[in-house]
């Protein structure tokens, strides 16, 4: 088994030999800090509205190389954090177009992978989720119910049946499918949206580092680069970044990708919709079945470092495969024998409210998107479009939508966030284990506990 190793997209693809970094200091129109999803697609999408931009996009490592890189492959509508959070401060109709405009961002990927001829192995499944245990069940219902009460989610209620006739899932008692999802395999769209951003004129610079952003200039490692616009899009790393340190939670996520599985073990597990998989349990898991017949399976490893530390290189705790195996085989015992092959963790920000962001200050020309909280692989394009409209000063629907100069207070410093980030996941794990061993249909009252505590 391979543990690290940036993660088994990259790893299954092969690493290119690395970008030059910056020669040194350096004037531009816009400055993108970091080369994952986020920055990739303002670049994309800058450069397509005005071809005469100098714009550098700057990379510690190498684009794609953060959760861009190692995430699940889901791109799917979700409004990070829920619509409902916004009804107070924006009015329902806001919130629902936001997640209007969350749909189109799954139908726009698709088609910029088709226009452009990015071969990202996109099948369009939708999303199900399914309910294993009492409890669970009855946070799915109400999660069903409340979702029919907005337009555009597009829901459909499954029973154990047609649950089972999507996916064979063990013990699973229902389900709820939506269509604005799909499978993806991210690290051929991060490779093939940075090639495009280069062949249209983008400088992408690797082996950079970013040390401070301040109006007009980016501190590197290499030299300065001054520019009249900086954007900022390093997610999970943001910690990294001077007077950034506490904005956003840098929490871990793991995946273990099986070997091949043979036609007879597909047979006992159908899928072949192309659906990614996700439950209700409070320490929840995300899967898809991978192009050349894989399961890659996800959930907590330890969920964060002392002082926002990151992984290196996608390394993890080798009892974490363990874990996210026996969670696997509980959901499909039919690949009980199979072998894993790879392990790996990613970063993803989480802000203090669990909300994404987009922010553009027109006095300082500083910007920046993220705190995807996991829901990044779509969201990740409706922020390169809405900085775009920021940046050009375009008055368009996108700049009006409510996560648009969203602000949050910072997180706690340490000791209290490592402590509270060990006990909110602890006591989430306890509580799956008592709801899994009973026949209640309550949320165990640990989990709420820990929900009050984290903020969500």
């Amino acid at each position: 088994m391979i543990n690290g190793n940036i993660s088994h997209w990259w790893t299954q693809i092969g690493m290119q030999a690395p970008r030059p970094a910056l020669p040194g200091p350096i004037d531009v129109d816009v400055a993108i800090v970091g080369a994952g999803f986020t920055g990739l697609w303002t670049a994309y999408y800058l450069k397509q509205a005005d071809p005469s931009l100098r714009i550098a996009v700057l990379e510690q490592r190498f684009a794609g190389f953060g959760a861009s890189g190692r995430n699940g492959g889901w791109l799917v509508n979700s409004v990070t954090g829920g619509r409902e959070q916004y009804v107070a401060s924006h009015g329902r109709g806001a919130a629902q177009r936001f997640q209007l405009a969350m749909n189109e961002t799954v139908a726009e990927v698709e088609r910029i992978t088709v226009e452009e001829g990015i071969d990202c192995d996109l099948v369009r499944g939708g999303e199900l989720n399914v309910a294993r245990s009492a409890a669970q069940l009855a946070r799915l219902k109400s999660y069903y119910d409340a979702e029919c009460e907005w337009q555009h989610t597009d829901v459909e209620w499954l029973d154990s049946a047609e649950t089972q006739n999507r996916i064979k899932i063990d013990r699973a008692i229902a389900g709820v499918w939506q269509p604005h999802a799909a499978r993806i395999h991210p690290a051929k769209l991060a490779r093939g949206l940075a090639e495009r951003v280069e062949a249209m004129g983008v400088k992408i610079y690797e082996g950079t580092r970013v040390t401070e952003i301040e109006p007009g200039l980016a501190r590197t490692d290499r030299g300065a680069v001054r520019a009249e616009r900086i954007l900022r899009a390093t997610e999970g790393f943001t910690a990294g970044i001077k007077s950034s340190h506490r904005d956003w939670l840098p929490m871990n996520s793991s995946m273990i990708a099986t070997e091949p599985l043979s036609d007879t073990t597909w047979q006992q597990l159908g899928w072949e919709g192309g659906e990614v998989l996700g439950d209700f349990a409070h320490v929840y898991m995300y899967a898809q079945r991978t192009a050349d017949n894989r399961i890659a399976f996800g959930g907590r490893g330890v969920p964060y470092r002392w002082n926002s530390a990151t992984d290196v290189d996608g390394r993890t705790q080798p009892q974490t495969a363990e874990t996210l195996r026996n969670l696997l085989v509980s959901f499909f015992p039919a690949a009980a024998d199979a072998q894993i092959d790879h392990l790996w963790s990613g970063t993803l920000g989480v802000p203090r409210d669990w909300a994404a962001t987009c922010v553009f200050d027109n006095k300082t020309g500083i910007g920046y998107a993220g705190g995807y909280v996991g829901t990044g692989v779509a969201t990740t394009n409706l922020a390169g479009r809405t900085l775009r409209d920021l940046v050009l000063g375009n008055d368009t629907d996108l700049v009006h939508l409510p996560w648009v100069n969203h602000r949050v207070r910072r997180w706690e410093p340490e000791p209290l966030r490592w402590i509270a980030t060990r006990i909110i996941y602890g006591a989430y794990g306890a509580a799956d284990r008592f709801e899994s061993a009973s026949e209640s249909s309550r949320t165990h009252p640990i989990a709420k506990i820990a929900s009050l505590v984290s903020g969500r």
